[in-house]
């Protein structure tokens, strides 16, 4: 049982840093940088937040697919014979993963272009399309936390 607690603490901790941050940029950080900030220096904020969050995420990712992947093999031996639920998981992940990975290859870059270049407005319509991409990945976040913390669902 030990030799599965740390990858299971891990695994929790990682999930924890990814949706939790993005459940904080999107329902605390966005208003109060709106209530606070001019456009300008609102969108240069974010493109600091996004650079220093986006590195946590990779670190997440890593550790998400690692230890899922060992508690898989030690739990289940395999994903043939997993559980649907953990199915459903590793679903909602690649999902969460494919939505992350068009805001940092797509999206961040024409921030940041944006913003170097001082287009605020083109970086405002940007900003405003990570924006509902974060949220879509929060939702899908939570539904994946939900689905891993209560298996009645599937």
């Amino acid at each position: 049982m030990l030799a599965f607690a740390l990858p299971y603490t891990l695994h929790v901790l990682a999930a924890l840093v990814w949706v939790g941050g993005m459940f904080f940029a999107w329902l605390v950080l966005r208003p109060a940088t709106v209530a606070a900030l001019e456009g300008p220096a609102r969108l240069k904020l974010w493109v600091e937040v996004f650079r220093r969050f986006f590195g946590w995420v990779w670190l997440a990712v890593a550790v998400l697919a690692i230890s899922g992947i060992g508690m898989l093999h030690m739990r289940f031996n395999g994903f043939e014979t997993a559980p649907r639920y953990i199915h459903v998981m590793i679903g909602g992940g690649i999902v969460m993963f494919a939505l992350f990975m068009r805001v940092q290859a797509l999206l961040l870059p024409q921030l940041r272009a944006a913003v170097q270049a001082e287009d605020w407005a083109t970086g405002a319509s940007v900003l405003g399309r990570i924006r509902r991409m974060v949220g879509v990945n929060l939702v899908v976040g939570v539904l994946v936390v939900g689905v891993a913390s209560s298996r009645v669902w599937v």
